[in-house]
């Protein structure tokens, strides 16, 4: 199994020059072309892979686009309902406190419906990975305005611009849960760039290590794109982004105890 080539591998010249990890399954990715969902897959199950945690991590995905998770990634999976990937986690964890547990959850879910169980969770310190896919809007259900929508910001119920007099400001949940006692490590990153992926994914391995650790709660956002909900080609999405939702969700660490 070690020598087999699979489709999603790299051939130059005759040499194999990437291999795609064993925590991905062969199922080719059904995610709109240009969404950032796939490198933060690619990443996160390589994380696992070279960790060698393969076969003792448990990942827990709600509704939205990140449901679809189970098909692509090569390790044990568990649904949650909208919004509730945290207290899944949380019941996971505290049954098998020697597995690696996370969560992989897009910006509708984590900070609307599931927001209680985000700060809860963090607030507690559960030893656990939140992975937070953060683009600005509600992907699959149609393009709606999200939490983290940006003023100004059109979509398919805001067709005229986010009103922050009307609808509010937009949530920075990464600000919000760095400040709670129980996060030890809170990032906010990227994956639009081969540079932005390698920070990302040093962020994700670092996660995972304070989990083995058990140094408590590690958040990880992740800013990208959606240009079908954003109406926009891949390219000009990754620059819409950088111009627009990096001022206002700055990346970086912000806690690292």
């Amino acid at each position: 199994m070690e020598n087999t080539i699979t489709a999603q591998d790299i051939i130059r010249d005759g040499e194999l020059v990437f291999k795609k990890t064993a925590c991905l399954t062969d199922n080719v990715l059904s995610y709109c072309p240009g969404c950032g969902h796939g490198v933060a897959h690619r990443i996160l199950m390589e994380v696992i892979d070279e960790m060698g945690i393969q076969s003792q991590t448990i990942g827990v995905s709600p509704v939205g686009c990140s449901v679809l998770a189970y098909d692509f990634m090569n390790i044990d999976m568990q649904g949650a309902a909208h919004g509730r990937a945290p207290a899944v986690a949380t019941g996971i964890k505290r049954v098998f406190p020697n597995k690696f547990v996370f969560t992989y959850q897009g910006d509708g879910d984590l900070a609307a419906i599931g927001t209680a169980e985000t700060i809860h969770a963090c607030n507690r310190g559960e030893n656990i990975v939140i992975i937070f896919i953060n683009n600005g809007i509600y992907g699959m259900t149609g393009g709606q305005m999200a939490p983290t929508t940006l003023p100004n910001m059109k979509s398919s119920t805001t067709p005229y611009g986010r009103d922050v007099k009307m609808m509010g400001h937009p949530i920075k949940m990464t600000e919000i849960v760095a400040t709670l006692p129980g996060t030890c490590f809170v990032t906010r990153q990227a994956v639009h760039t081969p540079a932005a992926v390698n920070r990302s994914k040093k962020a994700i391995r670092k996660a995972f290590e304070n989990q083995k650790l058990n140094k408590g709660l590690s958040f990880i956002e992740i800013v990208s794109n959606c240009n079908s909900g954003w109406k926009m080609t891949p390219v000009k999405s990754n620059k819409w982004m950088e111009e627009n939702m990096f001022p206002y969700y700055p990346l970086g660490d912000i806690k690292d105890l």
